[in-house]
């Protein structure tokens, strides 16, 4: 059983995310007010606390969706999840689709550090199930 900790949206592209109370998420779209949510397979990212915390043991203050995760979360592994593995608050359902992804040209955290945790341990999901997450909310894995 995980935690959301933080849920995280952008306006646009190319910034860091900043923490909302709440989301609205929906079916072939993703958060409602990010940059990111489209028809695609990766409507929803998720980072762990703990993979944060790793880039933090290099020295970095970061912040909850500095590596553009929607959905900062904490104890679930969640780079060890396979592909359709599927999480719930007990509403929402998101489906993982990818795991890491190919970290973008001039990645700023990168360039401090020559490392960034994104690429190997970040996930992507789709929406299942539509409706509201919370900060706070359990984040649980379906069996």
């Amino acid at each position: 059983m995980g935690t959301i900790i933080s849920l995280n949206i952008s306006q646009e592209k190319g910034v860091n995310k900043e923490p909302v109370d709440q989301v609205e998420l929906k079916i072939n779209h993703g958060m409602v007010g990010d940059a990111h949510a489209g028809d695609w397979h990766r409507q929803v990212s998720l980072l762990a606390e703990e993979s944060i915390a790793v880039m933090r043991s290099h020295g970095l203050e970061l912040d909850p969706g500095a590596f553009a995760e929607n959905i900062t979360t904490e104890g679930l592994e969640l780079a060890t999840l396979p592909i359709g593995t599927r999480l719930t608050n007990g509403q929402v359902i998101l489906e993982v689709t990818q795991i890491g992804k190919k970290c973008h040209h001039g990645c700023a955290i990168f360039e401090q550090v020559g490392d960034c945790i994104m690429p190997r341990e970040g996930i992507f999901a789709k929406v299942v199930t539509p409706g509201i997450l919370h900060r706070g909310d359990s984040l649980d894995i379906l069996s």
